[in-house]
């Protein structure tokens, strides 16, 4: 985890809901559970406690931010603001669906903030996502939290 604050950025931005879920897009899977969690085990019925939710919330994060350092070493090398951004938006998309963002990290490695911003709002995931999306890029432009 990079602050203490994305944890709960990631709450508010993912929400938290104890029964699964399918996926909004989808109206099937993947299915999820507490605070964006998925995985094979997640299926309609299922239920949770706060703390399960929370645990996996953690253990989820902590997975995001060990595969952004394998296949971003740099990443931890930004503020901590904007490594927030990077772990939030790998949250939400997976590490792969980050990659998939190459003009955009290759600014964001080139500290060309306001680069980076607005191709974070030029993508399909700003307008399914909108205000995250306008934080999370205001943080990347900025360094600092809105």
């Amino acid at each position: 985890m990079t602050t203490p604050r994305l944890i709960a950025d990631l709450r508010a931005d993912e929400g938290c809901r104890l029964e699964a879920y399918p996926d909004p897009l989808t109206g099937g899977s993947p299915w999820t559970i507490g605070c964006g969690h998925t995985g094979l085990e997640v299926r309609p019925g299922l239920v949770w406690t706060e703390a399960q939710a929370e645990e996996a919330l953690t253990s989820d994060l902590a997975a995001v931010c060990r595969a952004l350092d394998a296949r971003l070493p740099w990443w931890r090398q930004l503020d901590d603001a904007r490594q927030d951004v990077l772990a939030n938006m790998a949250f939400n998309l997976g590490v792969g669906g980050l990659l998939r963002f190459g003009q955009t990290l290759e600014s964001i490695r080139a500290r060309r903030w306001d680069a980076a911003a607005n191709g974070m709002l030029a993508s399909a995931w700003a307008g399914q996502v909108g205000a995250r999306a306008r934080r999370l890029a205001e943080q990347m432009r900025t360094g600092a939290r809105p």
